[in-house]
């Protein structure tokens, strides 16, 4: 059976939404676009899910939303709000909030967790209070306004950090603004240029070993994926526009090793209280231990994106990622 996705807004009398939820084909708004620099990743990614979902025999509403035009909120009959939004304002937990304010029911991690996990300082607390590995960083906030205080901060960050390192906004996504400074007067011109970009500066040791990728769905950890690509790590154009980035699944760890990072993906996961759905990044240093970047609870549904290729090892299609995501939100409790 075949859904549609439909491009207005619809208000479903009641009997359809009841013929919709016997023969468990459900009506979903999905939401794309937003306000963040990802904005295009995420109109793919919501494509992507719009046509998935349609196959499935869902109807489907895709809808582009932003802070001051909520209107593809208010559709009428809709069983499940599915975000499809990176970055600020869609995975940061502001729209998870509204959503909740709103009694709707949605897929993925509720506020709270989608707040936290965009704040990677704030993450990084709760995975070393756990007793997880980080590498370890210094926040510097964005509002100090002596030009001298945010030398004296950054040398500070360097002394605690080492070099290379890591600088990095704390809140943003898809490797937009990364930077490995190899040497002091570098790391300190990064962090200015990112303190006047993004706002709070993050400051993190570099872990020099292999880039790997844990994704989670319904609480199970799918196939680790180990990401190999021509540039100095995983970034924006690794992730979206370059074609030779390597996706790996045989990974040379001992298996108790391979194990031992899952356990610690799935634990970060519930640790920050996330749910549903969601990828986990991490370096495993050259003795084999796994240190965590961070969570993304919304990662990308792009072709070039890790968990579909993650749930596809397992035998599962983007088809049936999507419905059983879908299906996981509509049958909690609002």
């Amino acid at each position: 059976m075949e859904g549609k996705i439909i491009n207005r807004r619809r208000s479903s009398t009641s009997y359809d939404v009841v013929q919709s939820q016997q023969n468990n084909t459900l009506t979903i708004t999905v939401l794309m676009g937003g306000p963040s620099e990802e904005r295009e990743v995420s109109l793919n990614s919501g494509q992507a899910v719009c046509e998935a979902l349609a196959s499935s025999g869902h109807e489907v509403l895709p809808a582009d939303i932003a802070p001051d035009d909520l209107s593809a909120l208010d559709c009428d009959g809709v069983d499940v709000v599915f975000p499809v939004l990176h970055g600020r304002f869609g995975e940061d937990g502001q729209l998870q909030s509204i959503m909740e304010q709103r009694g709707l029911r949605f897929a993925g991690s509720d506020s709270y967790s989608s707040c936290l996990a965009m704040d990677k300082y704030r993450a990084k607390a709760a995975f070393r209070a756990a007793g997880l590995l980080t590498p370890t960083a210094a926040l510097i906030r964005g509002q100090t306004d002596q030009i001298s205080d945010r030398h004296d901060m950054i040398s500070k960050a360097l002394e605690k950090t080492g070099l290379p390192c890591v600088v990095k906004p704390n809140s943003q996504g898809s490797s937009i603004g990364v930077l490995i400074a190899e040497n002091e007067h570098v790391a300190h011109e990064s962090a200015e240029v990112t303190l006047a970009r993004y706002g709070d500066c993050l400051i993190e040791s570099y872990i020099r070993g292999r880039e790997i990728t844990v994704g989670i769905l319904n609480s199970t950890a799918l196939p680790i994926i180990e990401v190999r690509s021509g540039h100095r790590f995983y970034d924006y154009q690794a992730k979206y526009q370059d074609n030779h980035t390597e996706y790996n699944f045989d990974i040379d760890l001992k298996p108790r090793q391979l194990v031992a990072v899952r356990r610690q993906a799935m634990r970060a996961f519930a640790v920050l209280g996330c749910r549903d759905f969601g990828r986990v990044d991490m370096m495993v240093d050259e003795d084999g231990n796994g240190y965590l970047l961070e969570i993304n609870t919304i990662p990308g549904f792009t072709s070039h994106s890790l968990l579909p290729k993650a749930a596809q090892r397992t035998g599962m299609s983007m088809r049936q990622m999507c419905d059983q995501i879908v299906q996981m939100a509509y049958r909690r409790p609002i």
